[in-house]
C-alpha cells in the first residue's frame, strides 16, 4: 500500500474517531491532552507553537472580552435533525446541559483553549440559551443531543459544539497569537524606518528654567537650511514662528487647529514650528528641536515625545529639558545605536527662597505673581486684591491663547498700572513674564490617579522648580528671582520640596496607532472601539523603557459616539480630538459634530452658529465667562477636525474669524473679572464694608458656636475645633468657603477673642453657668 493511500485512510479514520478520546478537535485547533503545547493551524498551512507556561506572554485580561450576540434565525437545513430523530425534550435537554457544565474535565479542556472560569461560564450561558431557544438546531448537534438524552451518547460529545459556539461569541480565542503580535510594542524604534535609515546626531541641552538651553538650540535651528521645532504648547510654537520670520528665516506654523504658510501660494517653507503631536516624521530636515523632553514621561501625552525622538528624520536632533532626563535619553538612544552629546547650562539669574511668607495681601509688591491651583482661588484672590485698590492680571489654563497673551502683555507693560499677576501653573510654560517674586498660594494640587479618581497631593520638585523658575527671567527687568509662600506653614514644605533632587525619568510613553487598531478590528470586527483599545492594552507587551499612556480620555469619547455609525478610521480620529471632557457643552458639541458627520452632511458656519448661539454677548457673571470659554473650545474643535476632514468642515476661515471676535469678548470679561464675581454672588457686598462689619460677623459666629457646644466642660476652643472639623470642612468641600477666607475668618476670630479677654468679657465657662441658671428658672 502506498504512503499516500495510508495518509488518506488515516485522515478518514481520524474524522470518525469518537470525541471522548484523548485528542479533541474543535474550532481549527488541536489540543493534546496532558500537554501544554498548542498548535494553531493557519490558512497558509504553517503552524505557530507556543507553550502555556515558562516563557509564555502574560495572560489576557478576560474581563475585557465582551461576548458577541448571535442571531437565532432558523438554519437552511430546516428541521432535518428532528426529522431524522425526534423533537428534543426541553426539560431533559436542560438536565444534560447542566451535567456538561459541572464536568471538571470539560472545564480543564476549555481552559487549555483559552476559556478560563469566567469565560467558560459566559460561554455556557450563551450556549444553553442558544440550544434551548433555537427553533431548529443544526442536524449534527440535534442528533448528538438526542443520543445523549436516550443514553446512546456520552455527555462529553457536546464539547466540540460548545467550543465552536464559544469561539463564535469570543472570536479573539481563535486569533490570540495574531493579536499578541499586533500589540507587541517592545521595539518602537522599528516603527520609523526612515529615521533608522540615516545616522542622526543627538544633542541634549540640559539645564533648569531660565538657563538659555532652548535659546542655544533655536540658534542652531535658525542657522540650518531646514528645521522643525516641536513644542508642548501652541503659544511656544507661535513664539518660534514669529521669532523665525522676524529673523528673516521663512517659517510655517502647524498646530492641531491652525496651518499658516508664509508663502502666498501655500508652498512649504524650509522651517516649521509645530506642536509636538503634529510633527512630521517622514519629512527630512537638517535640524530638529524637541522642547521640554522631560514630558516624555507624561501619562497622557508622553507618546508624542517618544514618537518625535525616535521618528524625526533630521541630521541633528536637539532636545531641551531637565538634567533628570539625560541618563534616560542616553539609554533610549542606545537602542537605536545613536550617541548623545550633552551640553549643560546653569541658571542665568539667581533665584532665592525667602525666609518669610507673605501672609497678607497687604504685603504684595509690584512684580508679584500668586500661583493657585484652582480657578476658585483665582476668583477669590483677584477680588480681594482689587478690593485693596490694586489691579491684577489673571491667567489660567482654560483661557484662549489670545487672552493669555493679552493678560501677559498687560502685566509686563511698565506703563500699565497692573503690577500683580494671579495665575495657575499654566505660567510654567509658553509665556514670557516679568516676574520678580513667585508666591505659592498653596502647595497642594488636584490630580487624577490611575483609577480616574480626583485626589489632592503636594506638587513635585519638578513642578515647583518649573513654576519658581519663572521669577527673575533673564530678559525681564528683574535680575534676581524670589520665591515664597502665602502661608507661613507652607514655607518649610516649599523649602524641602525645592531642596530635593528631581526624580530621574525611567520610562517613555507609547500609544496604539490607527494602524494597530485597524489590524485588531480585522480580527474582531464586531467589537466596539473602546473594547478594542482595552484588549490591545491588556495584550500589549512593552520593553522596560516604555509604558502605554493613559487611554481614559480616548475611551470616554469612543463610548460617547459608539452608537453613531462611523467607519473605524474616522471614529479613531474623532476620539483623538483634544477636548475638555469636564465641559458638558463641549462634549455635547462633539456628539453633534459626530452625528452630523455620520449623515455625510457638511458642518457649515451657519450650522455651527445655530448650535453655539452666535453672536456672543458680553459676560454678565462668571457663569457666562465659563460658557464663552467653552464656546471657544468648540470652535477649536471645529478647526481641529477641519484639517482632518476638509470636505466636511469647509468654513475654516469664517470660524477662525469668529474665534478672534470671541477672544476679544473673553478678554473684556477677564479684565472685568471682579465685577463678574460680584454679579455671580447675590450676597456679595462691598469689600470695604465687609471689612468694617467683620468684627460684628465674628461675634455672631461665636454666639452660634456656643449654642452648639456638645458638653459642659468644653470651652470656646473646643467649639472652634468642632466647627473646624465639621462645618468648615463641609463648606470648603462644597465650594462655599475657600481656604483663604477660612484663614481670614480664623485670624479675625482670634483677634476678637483677645479683645474680649482684654476687656474683661465673661469666659465660656461663665457663659455656660449663666445658661444653666436660666434653664433652671
Amino acid at each position: 500500500m502506498s504512503v499516500n493511500r495510508c495518509v488518506h485512510l488515516f485522515s478518514r479514520l481520524q474524522r470518525h474517531l469518537n470525541t471522548r478520546t484523548s485528542r479533541i478537535t474543535a474550532g481549527g485547533c488541536r489540543v493534546t491532552s496532558g500537554s501544554s503545547l498548542l498548535v494553531q493551524q493557519y490558512p497558509t498551512g504553517s503552524a505557530v507553537f507556543c507553550r502555556g507556561n515558562g516563557s509564555s506572554p502574560k495572560p489576557p485580561d478576560t474581563s475585557l472580552f465582551v461576548p458577541i450576540s448571535l442571531k437565532t434565525d432558523d438554519l437552511d437545513d430546516g428541521s432535518v435533525g428532528a426529522e431524522l430523530t425526534q423533537p428534543l425534550d426541553k426539560n431533559e435537554l436542560l438536565k444534560v446541559l447542566n451535567r456538561f457544565y459541572k464536568r471538571k474535565e470539560m472545564q480543564k479542556l476549555a481552559a487549555d483553549q483559552g476559556l478560563d472560569a469566567r469565560l467558560f461560564h459566559q460561554a455556557f450561558i450563551s450556549f444553553r440559551k442558544y440550544v434551548l431557544e433555537m427553533v431548529s438546531l443544526p442536524a449534527d448537534l440535534h442528533i448528538i443531543l438526542n443520543d445523549i438524552i436516550f443514553g446512546a451518547g456520552h455527555i462529553d460529545d457536546i464539547y466540540p459544539y460548545f467550543m465552536r459556539h464559544a469561539k463564535q461569541i469570543f472570536p479573539m480565542l481563535d486569533c490570540m497569537d495574531d493579536l499578541r503580535k499586533i500589540s507587541d510594542l517592545r521595539v518602537p524604534a522599528n516603527w520609523y524606518p526612515e529615521a533608522r535609515a540615516i545616522h542622526r546626531k543627538v544633542i541634549f541641552h540640559a539645564g533648569p528654567t531660565n538657563s538659555g538651553k532652548t535659546y542655544h538650540a533655536i540658534q542652531r535651528y535658525l542657522a540650518a537650511k531646514s528645521g522643525v521645532y516641536c513644542g508642548p504648547l501652541k503659544l511656544l510654537a507661535h513664539e518660534i514662528f514669529e521669532k523665525s520670520n522676524s529673523a528673516n528665516v521663512p517659517c510655517d506654523l502647524v498646530t492641531g487647529e491652525e496651518r499658516t504658510f508664509v508663502d502666498p501660494e501655500g508652498r512649504a517653507a524650509g522651517h516649521v514650528a509645530c506642536t509636538i503631536e503634529m510633527c512630521n516624521v517622514t519629512t527630512p530636515f537638517e535640524v530638529a528641536v524637541i522642547d521640554e523632553i522631560q514630558m516624555i514621561k507624561d501619562p497622557s501625552r508622553g507618546w508624542a515625545w517618544t514618537r518625535a525622538l525616535l521618528g524625526l528624520c533630521a541630521e541633528e536632533i536637539h532636545v531641551c529639558g531637565e538634567p533628570a532626563a539625560v541618563d534616560f535619553i542616553r539609554e533610549l538612544m542606545y537602542t537605536t545605536g545613536e550617541e548623545v552629546e550633552v551640553h549643560t547650562y546653569e541658571r542665568l539669574t539667581p533665584l532665592s527662597i525667602l525666609d518669610n511668607a507673605v501672609e497678607s495681601l497687604d504685603n504684595l509688591s509690584p512684580g508679584d505673581c500668586i500661583v493657585c491651583f484652582s480657578k476658585n482661588d483665582i476668583y477669590s484672590l483677584s477680588r480681594q486684591i482689587e478690593a485693596k485698590g490694586l489691579e491684577c492680571a489673571v491667567i489660567y489654563g482654560s483661557l484662549p491663547p489670545g487672552t493669555k497673551l493679552s493678560q501677559a502683555k498687560k502685566f509686563n507693560d511698565p506703563d500699565d498700572p497692573c503690577k500683580i499677576l494671579v495665575a495657575t501653573d499654566a505660567i510654567g510654560m509658553g509665556l514670557n513674564l516679568s516676574i520678580k517674586r513667585i508666591i505659592f498660594n498653596s502647595l497642594v494640587k488636584p490630580n487624577i490617579n490611575e483609577k480616574g479618581e480626583k485626589h489632592m497631593e503636594t506638587i513635585s520638585t519638578s513642578q515647583a522648580l518649573q513654576i519658581a523658575g519663572r521669577a527673575g527671567r533673564f530678559s525681564s527687568k528683574f535680575k534676581e528671582g524670589e520665591v515664597t509662600t502665602m502661608n507661613r506653614d507652607d514655607l518649610p514644605v516649599l523649602k524641602e520640596v525645592l531642596s530635593q533632587s528631581v526624580d530621574p525619568i525611567q520610562t517613555a510613553g507609547l500609544h496604539p496607532t490607527a494602524d494597530h487598531i485597524e489590524m485588531f478590528a480585522y480580527h474582531l470586527p464586531d467589537s466596539s472601539l473602546s473594547n478594542l483599545i482595552d484588549i490591545f492594552v491588556s495584550l500589549s507587551q512593552v520593553d522596560g523603557l516604555y509604558f502605554v499612556c493613559n487611554i481614559d480620555d480616548f475611551k470616554f469619547l469612543a463610548d460617547m459616539i459608539q452608537h453613531i455609525p462611523l467607519n473605524l478610521r474616522s471614529r479613531y480620529v474623532f476620539c483623538t480630538a483634544p477636548i475638555n471632557k469636564r465641559q458638558p457643552f463641549v462634549c455635547t458639541s462633539f456628539l453633534k459634530f459626530a452625528r452630523q458627520f455620520s449623515r455625510d452632511e457638511p458642518l457649515t458656519f451657519s450650522w455651527v452658529c445655530r448650535h453655539i448661539g452666535w453672536p456672543p454677548t458680553p459676560p454678565k457673571n462668571i457663569k457666562d465667562l465659563v460658557h464663552l470659554e467653552a464656546v471657544h473650545d468648540v470652535l477649536d474643535l471645529y478647526l481641529w477636525l477641519s484639517y482632518r476632514f476638509m470636505d466636511m468642515f469647509p468654513d475654516t476661515a469664517s470660524v477662525r474669524e469668529s474665534q478672534r471676535t470671541l477672544d476679544d469678548v473673553i478678554q473684556q470679561g477677564v479684565q472685568n473679572i471682579t465685577r463678574l464675581i460680584r454679579s455671580s454672588d447675590p450676597n456679595f457686598t462691598d469689600p470695604l464694608q465687609t471689612q468694617r462689619n467683620a468684627l460684628d460677623q465674628t461675634r455672631n459666629f461665636q454666639v452660634a458656636a456656643r449654642n452648639i457646644l456638645p458638653t459642659k466642660s468644653r470651652g470656646l476652643r473646643g467649639s472652634k475645633e468642632r466647627i473646624d472639623s465639621t462645618l468648615t470642612n463641609r463648606l470648603v468641600r462644597d465650594g462655599l468657603l475657600t481656604p483663604d477666607l477660612l484663614r481670614q475668618l480664623q485670624r479675625e476670630w482670634s483677634q476678637t477673642q483677645k479683645q474680649q479677654v482684654g476687656q474683661g468679657s465673661p469666659s465660656a465657662e461663665q457663659i455656660n453657668k449663666n445658661d444653666r441658671r436660666k434653664k433652671k428658672k
